[in-house]
């Protein structure tokens, strides 16, 4: 076992705690609050060594008679300047303290100087509670101060005593208010400032992020499609030795990479373009499903198209269109060989997309899959307020695999959902 003398503090605070007090340390003072009190003391005494004092020996308010007695209403005072920061309440009370010690004495004008600035910091450093009730109760010595001498004395000059309160006690109380609601107020705009700050760096970062989200789709339904079927075709171009089909396989292959680079081609050209100057590529709409599911066939898939439809907002044609041709392309992935159909009807004030393809051993070449398209068809349906599934489903014909989304077709379905 080990034994040894602890640090001096270490040993205090564990005085402190085995006798069931725990001791809170005075913070120290503000080096601005030493630096008055020290000019204060020094002023006092100059002042003091010269004979001024406020009142004569001969006044009839003069208890303490002589010159000795005025230093220690000063010297009292002196010392509740250095916690006029860390314990303005506590430093006003004395200092009121030495205040009625000092008017029994012969006076010193620097300890009355030296209460006004207590009462000053009472107001500026205290708590809300004594910031309200300084300023109340001086007030309210300050028409005290005018009426009961005035009222007793009956002479016009007694007014003098409430004009003296007010300069001493309620001119710096509420010079004190004025400031720490000058201070609040710059406080609470600096507060606003960050806050607004911080929202406008939230904004940007969201508006970033949906930019990003929305070119990652724009991106993904543009290339995804022809790049799948240049995969499959070339997948089956290798590995069957048959010059027909490597033919057929390289003719797909050409007007997909054509098509492909094309799109490509465009959207770069509108990232690049900081002007604005060029016009963004026309958005799809439902009229190019015909198109679509042409090219869906000439890469293989067996596509049967039916629409009913009306006049739909521009939002939910593109947010469609782009559903359908993710479904075409997963199909062409990874649907197993038979008929894959597109259904679009408008129903009341919704449109419902319903895509289904064979669901099970795809035989032929696959193309990899990242899992992006479901995702982009769920942001599109969901930015448009609408619902989407896509899970296998059980049909007449066997497993299926079924992709329904619901777009409303309202007013309020108005947003970009690219």
């Amino acid at each position: 076992m080990q034994c040894g003398t602890l640090p001096g503090h270490q040993a205090t605070q564990q005085r402190a705690v085995l006798d069931g007090v725990m001791a809170v340390p005075l913070p120290r003072p503000h080096p601005d609050d030493v630096r008055i009190a020290v000019a204060g003391l020094l002023g006092g005494l100059l002042i003091w060594g010269v004979g001024l004092g406020t009142r004569t020996a001969n006044d009839p308010i003069v208890l303490w008679e002589g010159r000795w007695p005025v230093l220690v209403p000063l010297a009292v005072m002196s010392a509740c300047e250095l916690l006029r920061r860390t314990r303005p309440r506590t430093g006003l009370v004395l200092g009121t303290l030495a205040l009625t010690a000092d008017v029994v004495t012969q006076g010193n004008l620097v300890t009355i100087v030296m209460f006004t600035d207590l009462v000053y910091a009472a107001v500026l450093y205290g708590p809300p509670g004594t910031a309200r009730r300084v300023p109340r109760i001086t007030s309210l010595m300050t028409v005290a101060g005018a009426v009961l001498p005035l009222a007793v004395w009956q002479e016009p000059e007694a007014l003098l005593v409430g004009v003296v309160i007010g300069l001493v006690a309620f001119t710096p109380a509420a010079t004190g208010w004025i400031v720490r609601n000058h201070r609040d107020a710059a406080e609470a705009a600096r507060l606003h400032a960050e806050q607004t700050a911080l929202l406008a760096e939230m904004d940007r970062t969201q508006a970033v992020t949906a930019e990003r989200a929305r070119m990652a789709r724009e991106l993904h339904d543009m290339v995804a499609n022809h790049l799948s079927a240049i995969a499959i075709h070339s997948t089956a171009a290798l590995s069957l030795d048959d010059p027909r089909t490597s033919k057929d396989a390289l003719e797909v292959i050409r007007e997909n990479s054509v098509e492909g680079l094309a799109e490509m081609r465009r959207l770069i050209g509108i990232l690049r373009d900081s002007s604005g100057d060029l016009e963004p590529a026309a958005a799809p709409t439902l009229d190019g499903l015909g198109a679509l599911v042409e090219g869906a066939r000439t890469n293989g898939l067996d596509v049967t198209l039916d629409t009913e439809h009306g006049r739909l907002p521009a939002p939910v044609e593109l947010a469609a269109y782009r559903i359908v041709q993710e479904s075409l392309t997963n199909a062409l992935k990874h649907a197993s060989p038979g008929r894959v159909t597109v259904t679009l009807a408008q129903r009341d004030s919704v449109l419902d997309v319903r895509v289904t393809s064979p669901y099970g051993d795809h035989d032929g070449p696959r193309a990899p899959g990242s899992g992006a398209g479901l995702v982009g068809m769920r942001e599109r349906t969901a930015l448009l307020g609408g619902s989407f599934e896509a899970a296998p489903e059980d049909s007449p014909d066997g497993k299926i695999w079924a992709v329904h989304a619901t777009l409303p077709v309202t007013d309020i379905a108005q947003g970009d959902p690219a």
